[in-house]
């Protein structure tokens, strides 16, 4: 009796150790955004950084981490992306755009795919160039 006890209790445990989600382990990017025009910023800009799987053609890109919020000084603006490793799939493609917009009008975007491996090897600081949106 007592050994049938101690297997289920064993086997119990067990089971619950398998269903347990594995950690997450937090990775970074970190970069810069810049432009070319030689102009200014105004005071009221924000930035928008955003990592992203953009995998499927024809479905929205996900999104693994977006750093937005007022821009502090002028180009190049840091940005710091987080996100966690484990949602990284093989075979998948990632990309980060950024955009500038001023009272929420699109002032600077990407318009080339800035592509990250996220294996670890992406040359950081990444240098992310947005184009005039006019």
């Amino acid at each position: 009796m007592k050994k049938c006890l101690l297997l289920a209790f064993t086997s119990l445990l067990a089971a619950c150790q398998s269903s347990t989600p594995p950690a997450a382990s937090v990775a970074s990017l970190d970069g810069e955004v810049f432009y070319l025009q030689r102009i200014a910023l105004p005071p009221n800009a924000t930035l928008s950084v955003s990592l992203q799987d953009v995998s499927l053609a024809d479905a929205p890109a996900v999104v693994l981490d977006e750093q937005r919020g007022p821009v502090k000084g002028q180009v190049p603006l840091p940005f710091h992306l987080s996100y966690d490793a484990n949602q990284v799939k093989p075979g998948h493609r990632y990309a980060v755009s950024a955009r500038i917009e001023v009272d929420g009008q699109l002032m600077f975007i990407t318009t080339e795919q800035h592509t990250v491996q996220l294996d670890g090897k992406d040359p950081q600081p990444l240098k992310i160039r947005v184009n005039a949106a006019r």
